[in-house]
This record gives structure tokens, sequence and C-alpha cells, in this order.
């Protein structure tokens, strides 16, 4: 058996190793991983965010964005994001959950 802080530091490991594999992978749009997986860059910030704030650790949205881009959300945008096509959005409305 693992121990919890064994535990705790292998996954803390996972996370930043996804993490740092979405900062390459510029090319991977959220709007596709959103498609392909339910969840994109933006939910991991989320996330982020809603951790910090369960713990009482203060963390604004933008710096929750900023760990996970790896800069300022809005510089990211302006470098990397593309419009999304019909294709994506249709495939984006068709996986949502009803409302």
């Amino acid at each position: 058996m693992m121990d919890d802080k064994t535990r705790i530091e292998l996954e803390a490991a996972v996370y930043r190793r996804l993490v740092e594999h979405l900062r390459a992978r510029v090319d991977v749009q959220n709007i596709d991983l959103m498609n392909l997986a339910g969840f994109c860059r933006n939910c991991l910030a989320n996330w982020m965010k809603e951790a910090a704030d369960s713990r009482g650790v203060p963390m604004s949205k933008e710096e929750s964005r900023e760990i996970v881009y790896g800069m300022p959300y809005d510089e990211w945008r302006r470098k990397y994001q593309k419009e999304a096509s019909p294709e994506q959005k249709a495939a984006f409305e068709k996986s949502r959950p009803p409302h």
C-alpha cells in the first residue's frame, strides 16, 4: 500500500505533467478538448480555484488561469486561440448536457 503523502506527491506530479503537456500543445484548442474529453484548460483552472476556495487560500480566477496557461489568459488567447469552426461549435452544443 502507498501512504497518503506519497500518493499526493504522485498525483501532484501527474497534474504538473498534464499542465506542461497542455502548455506545449497550443495547437489543441479548448473546444477540441471539451468536445473530446468534456474538460479543458479553463476547467482545470476552475478546479484549481475551487480547491483554493475550499481551503481558504486566496486565489482569483485570473491567477488560477495563469497557473494552468503559464501566462495571463488574455495573452494566451491572443497568441493561440483560434475562432471555432461551425463544426466544432455544433459538436460542442451536441455534447453539452441538457440544461
